[in-house]
């Protein structure tokens, strides 16, 4: 009974940080539309780093612009793995950090999908001029440093008893 009461209270907790997650996503957005939009960028370190408003209708790089369907369905699909992982990774320590994982790469899926869904783009705007980096917001922060993260785990930490124990449960 207690350990039903325990993966409650981590799927409740896990719900609540993807909700939070999301709204900080959301949050910065907003910023970015009512303070950036249509102004010149806000230049924070000059030649460096600058928050800069951007529609990107495309992925990450620019790269497939207007595939909006093809970005609803890789989602959807995205969304399902991830549901899916977490509920099978044991409640352990050693495998929170699969955890926390998951819920960073699904905040940031859901974060982009909600301004695909309501705009029709994404809103992007963190700018590192230095290195001409391509524009990018709090969502593809979760997405890419969840996916670092977990891939780095998965090559380096984890023995395969351990996958095992996520993929054959």
């Amino acid at each position: 009974m207690d350990s039903i009461k325990s993966r409650g209270r981590h799927y409740i907790s896990a719900i609540l940080l993807v909700l939070v997650g999301v709204w900080f996503d959301q949050f910065t957005k907003t910023l970015a539309v009512d303070h950036l939009k249509g102004q010149d960028p806000f230049i924070l370190f000059k030649n460096v780093f600058q928050f800069e408003y951007l529609e990107n209708h495309g992925a990450a790089f620019g790269i497939l612009q207007n595939k909006q369907i093809f970005f609803f369905i890789i989602v959807l699909i995205i969304s399902v793995f991830i549901i899916w992982f977490y509920l099978h990774v044991p409640m352990t320590k050693k495998l929170l950090p699969l955890r926390i994982c998951a819920i960073f790469i699904f905040s940031g899926a859901i974060g982009n999908f909600i301004d695909r869904l309501k705009l029709g783009y994404v809103v992007d705007f963190f700018y590192f001029k230095l290195i001409d980096f391509p524009v990018f917001n709090v969502a593809d922060i979760y997405v890419t440093v969840g996916t670092f993260i977990l891939a780095f785990l998965l090559l380096f930490y984890y023995k395969e008893e351990d996958l095992d124990r996520i993929f054959h449960s």
